[in-house]
């Protein structure tokens, strides 16, 4: 009976070893979003942010490009919440702020009153995606430059570059989490040490890599543009989540609500975002 027991446990043990982590469709919006590449989880106002590129040139300095906005349920209160923007990508918040990269500038959204109140501009021509610190450190990301600036935001704003063409290939999406920048790099993930150094810690994803959000401090959930969302393990490996190359779905810059464990989708093209629960 104990051989059995034994057995039988052992086996619970290796099948809870090989489960993956699965993303389970909650819902997803109306397609009259206006090529949203980007979502951002507001955690307490409750809604999500998505930039809207609006547009056939997703770098394209038109002035079409707005930032749009969605209740937790899947409803677009405002497709077009704050306009005059160009090609906007990444946001993030910070003190009541709503910080989005658009080309060359961040642009600076008050929330409260939904207008631009004012812009960053940096030397960039390719802003991608942001990240803050809880102590105000803005980094950005710059995929045509091959850079990666960071900009003060509790002093005179002025950006400087702390990972440049010599360490990356086209960086897309960035992360600021546990006292640790991330960099998402040509198909590779990498996190940053104290002297400036990038250390690879997952690679193989194919397709562009795009958003990256944390799980835990040592698990994550990588996007790719082609399609395809991963999950990426404290030891580096990885799990497909979500393949939706067939569907032509091209999932962006995805946001997270970690409490509750769900995953937001941009679909690009698809003028939707789509809410998946992360089991």
């Amino acid at each position: 009976m104990k051989i059995v027991l034994s057995f039988v446990f052992s086996a619970i043990l290796i099948s809870k070893a090989q489960a993956q982590h699965q993303l389970v469709k909650l819902w997803e919006t109306d397609s009259i979003l206006k090529v949203p590449e980007s979502v951002l989880f507001d955690e307490v106002n409750q809604v999500l942010y998505v930039s809207n590129i609006d547009g056939t040139q997703p770098w394209g300095k038109d002035g079409k490009g707005s930032i749009g906005k969605v209740a937790l349920d899947g409803k677009v209160i405002a497709a077009e919440w704050v306009t005059g923007l160009n090609a906007p990508k990444g946001m993030g918040m910070y003190k009541g702020k709503l910080y989005v990269a658009d080309l060359s500038e961040i642009v600076v959204i008050d929330i409260v009153k939904g207008v631009i109140e004012t812009t960053i501009p940096l030397n960039a021509t390719g802003l991608n995606d942001i990240s803050i610190s809880p102590d105000g450190n803005l980094y950005v990301s710059d995929s045509r430059m091959k850079k990666v600036h960071r900009v003060p935001l509790n002093a005179p704003p002025a950006g400087e570059p702390i990972l440049d063409s010599t360490q990356l290939r086209g960086p897309n999406g960035v992360l600021y989490n546990n006292k640790t920048l991330y960099v998402l790099d040509a198909g590779s993930m990498y996190k940053m040490d104290r002297s400036g150094v990038l250390i690879k810690m997952s690679e193989g994803m194919e397709g562009g890599t795009d958003g990256v959000e944390p799980v835990t401090d040592t698990e994550f959930i990588v996007s790719t543009w082609s399609g395809v969302v991963y999950y990426i393990k404290a030891d580096g490996s990885k799990e497909v989540l979500m393949d939706g190359r067939e569907n032509k779905i091209n999932s962006a810059d995805i946001g997270y609500d970690r409490q509750k464990r769900i995953v937001y989708v941009p679909t690009f093209w698809k003028n939707t975002v789509a809410a998946y629960e992360l089991k």
